[in-house]
């Protein structure tokens, strides 16, 4: 060791102005001072070795380990995560959908019949019942005589400007006991909303006549029939006026329209249930009648012939 630290110590005698005996002195003092000298070489070494060992300490550095334990960690967060997040919207958006679904909830009558008036589908209308002398079956609805007993008059308001005329309408008692009359008439005032003022035989059929007066409850009715629609023409009708009415119709009538040079016209409805054109437009053409559902039958011109019931073969679906 120590002459190999001779060897690499950078001082430098010159041996050639100087005994041989002196340098071999100084040599060996020299040695014995480089030995005891703390800034050696030897001490120079030790320090050496130290980075080399505190490389390897910090061989940690080389930990990419902890990187691939971090990579999965994000993995298994977003994977689950991902999976509700385009499930979860899914079933959120079917209760959303399903809402319209509540067919429970019963639907509002101007969705089933955009067309009628004060009466309507599917309600049912409180009130009492009374009964009169029918006579020949004739009423404000300007039907005519008639052998069909199971008729009413329907009530002022209800009544709405001869719009109830036709319709048939089921009347239940307390009692349970029913019946089905087709409204002719008009029961004018003191007759009350949802009074229905019978024929005697109707009223029979729900109560002694004796009772005079009982309470009920009705709803429109859309009934099975084997006729078809007729057509006539008010007394004093011609091409210069006229007044048409709908005879026979399964279910109340909204509208009645004649064709004249500019298309479909529709005609204005007078309380005695006659559509009327004032100025004879379309009178003795092509005639259209809509029911309260919206369903349009038009009639072939008819001839003029007034009082005189003119059959066609056509009849409103029933509901």
């Amino acid at each position: 060791m120590a002459s190999r630290s001779h060897r690499r110590s950078p001082r430098k005698w010159h041996t050639a102005l100087v005994p041989a005996a002196v340098v071999a002195a100084v040599a060996l003092a020299a040695s014995l001072l480089m030995v005891l000298r703390p800034d050696g070489e030897t001490t120079a070494g030790h320090a050496a070795g130290a980075p080399a060992a505190a490389t390897q300490s910090t061989s940690p550095r080389k930990t990419p380990m902890p990187h691939p334990t971090r990579k999965p960690k994000p993995t298994k967060a977003t994977t689950p995560a991902a999976t509700p997040a385009t499930t979860t919207p899914r079933p959120r958006a079917t209760p959303t959908t399903a809402r319209p679904s509540a067919k429970a909830t019963p639907r509002p009558a101007s969705a089933t019949a955009p067309l009628a008036g004060r009466l309507r589908p599917d309600v049912t209308y409180e009130g009492v019942a009374t009964f009169y002398d029918t006579g020949n079956g004739d009423g404000a609805c300007l039907y005519g005589p008639t052998d069909d007993v199971m008729t009413a008059a329907m009530n002022h308001t209800d009544y709405e400007t001869s719009k109830a005329c036709g319709a048939y309408v089921r009347v239940r008692a307390a009692n349970g006991a029913s019946v089905t009359v087709r409204v002719t008439n008009e029961c004018p005032l003191p007759c009350a909303p949802g009074q229905l003022d019978l024929s005697a035989e109707a009223f029979a059929e729900l109560a002694a006549p004796s009772a005079g007066r009982i309470p009920v409850t009705w709803s429109l009715l859309s009934p099975s029939t084997s006729d078809t629609i007729s057509i006539r023409y008010k007394t004093g009708s011609s091409r210069h006026w006229c007044g048409i009415q709908a005879v026979g119709h399964r279910n109340p009538l909204a509208r009645l329209e004649v064709r004249d040079g500019s298309g479909w016209r529709q005609l204005p409805r007078a309380e005695y249930n006659y559509f009327l054109s004032e100025q004879g437009s379309g009178c003795g053409g092509e005639i259209r009648v809509t029911d309260i559902y919206g369903e349009a039958l038009a009639v072939e011109g008819l001839a003029i012939r007034p009082d005189a019931l003119q059959p066609t073969r056509l009849q409103f679906a029933a509901r």
